[in-house]
């Protein structure tokens, strides 16, 4: 074999056989191809709920719970001899040698998919979102108006669409007014007039103590429980007052008489003058009779479930003219008898468009196949997708942890 040849060969041996690790190769790029099949199936699993629940069928989600990928390579190098016919002499019966060199690669990815219908699930999907969280979300960047507009019922009693928080109505429901104080709202908060925060109270308990019925140590521990022991204005008894805090909306003084300023409190009955609201939970009356005759000073919430918040934004979907002539969901319809226009709801919140064929639409942002129509999110719909982005958001905060005895299933792939 000439001296060349075994050189170069010796050359590829210690190639193959070199110090280069597969570890993070392998991870730098697959990695963010899992990250993006994740968050791509994510997205559309949402969205097929979504169209699910405006065609009245039953949502169903799998959450995938762990992902172990295992990656393997081999190598070798070798010489083969070949043979030839030489007479006897085992030792010239072979005039040349052949070279070998082998690399072998495989990727086992194990995919475990919980399906999530277990009582801790079921829920939180119907557990309303609690008065904390409304103002957690009032208070990040978020547009006040989306986040009111998706997750309140209603507001003083003063209705958002209120039955489309279920199976699509076969009346049009009252959102007119609650659209039109959200409106002045938002424009309040978008020039800075308008700001969530925290105000304080002081409760007192219990009646007056003897002056000597008070020592330091109960100083002490009414202070490590949030409360004050504190002498009253003739300084011969204790009083126990305990402070607490609670959101409030505030409105720049300067601003009460503006045009916003005044049909947000008309629309919600608030008391004119007033600058600053305290937030409360369904503690308000329904009935106008038993609420104040000047106004209210409260702003009082009914908040959505997740559940209701799908069932809400799916009437955002754009039903295809064939299946409403099948009669595959149920039609709206307005006081006059005519097909109410959901946008009127919807406007500049969510719209999830629809076509037939079998290929995916170019312009999608997200888009699911069901009953032969693609139902998508336009990607120049900047006001849809960022609703769908928080709905997204909300739904792994909500519905995400501890993972309930249901079955999982674990999908092993090789290849």
């Amino acid at each position: 074999m000439p001296r060349p040849f075994l050189i170069a060969l010796l050359a590829l041996g210690l190639g193959l056989s070199g110090c280069t690790s597969l570890g993070p190769q392998t991870l730098d790029h697959a990695r963010l191809q899992y990250n993006e099949v994740i968050k791509r199936t994510t997205e559309e699993q949402l969205l097929l709920n979504i169209v699910r629940l405006r065609y009245t069928d039953t949502p169903s989600s799998l959450a995938v719970s762990a992902i172990a990928a295992q990656f393997e390579r081999s190598q070798s190098v070798g010489l083969l001899p070949f043979f030839t016919a030489a007479g006897g002499d085992l030792n010239r019966s072979f005039t040349a040698v052949l070279p070998q060199a082998q690399i072998m690669g495989a990727d086992r990815p194990t995919f475990s998919l919980t399906p999530l219908d277990d009582q801790e699930f079921t829920r939180k999907l119907f557990t309303p979102l609690p008065l904390d969280g409304v103002i957690y979300l009032a208070k990040t960047t978020w547009p006040i108006s989306k986040v009111f507009r998706l997750y309140l019922e209603n507001l003083n009693w003063v209705p958002n669409a209120e039955t489309a928080s279920g199976p699509t109505p076969r009346q049009a429901p009252p959102a007119a007014d609650f659209l039109r104080g959200i409106a002045a709202l938002q424009s309040l908060q978008d020039r800075g007039a308008l700001v969530f925060g925290m105000a304080e109270q002081e409760e007192t308990l219990g009646g007056a103590l003897p002056a000597g019925a008070v020592a330091a140590r109960d100083l002490i521990e009414a202070a490590r429980s949030g409360m004050e022991y504190r002498h009253d204005a003739s300084g011969r008894h204790w009083r126990l007052l305990r402070r607490s805090s609670y959101p409030v909306v505030r409105l720049d003084p300067r601003e009460l008489d503006s045009p916003d300023a005044r049909a947000f409190a008309e629309v919600f009955r608030l008391k004119r003058g007033t600058s600053e609201f305290r937030l409360t939970q369904e503690a308000l009356s329904p009935f106008r009779a038993a609420q104040p005759a000047d106004g209210l000073t409260h702003l009082d919430l009914e908040t959505r479930s997740l559940l209701q918040a799908l069932y809400y934004v799916s009437h955002g979907v754009e039903v295809p003219d064939a299946h409403r002539a099948r009669g595959l969901v149920t039609t709206t319809r307005d006081a006059t008898g005519r097909d109410f226009d959901w946008q009127q709801v919807m406007g500049e919140l969510f719209r999830v468009r629809s076509q037939p064929g079998t290929e995916r639409p170019t312009n999608a942002h997200v888009a699911v196949n069901y009953k032969d129509h693609w139902f998508y999110v336009d990607e120049a719909d900047q006001d849809s997708k960022s609703t769908f982005s928080l709905l997204v958001e909300l739904s792994r905060l909500e519905l995400t942890g501890k993972s309930g005895p249901g079955p999982q299933l674990t999908l092993p792939i090789g290849r």
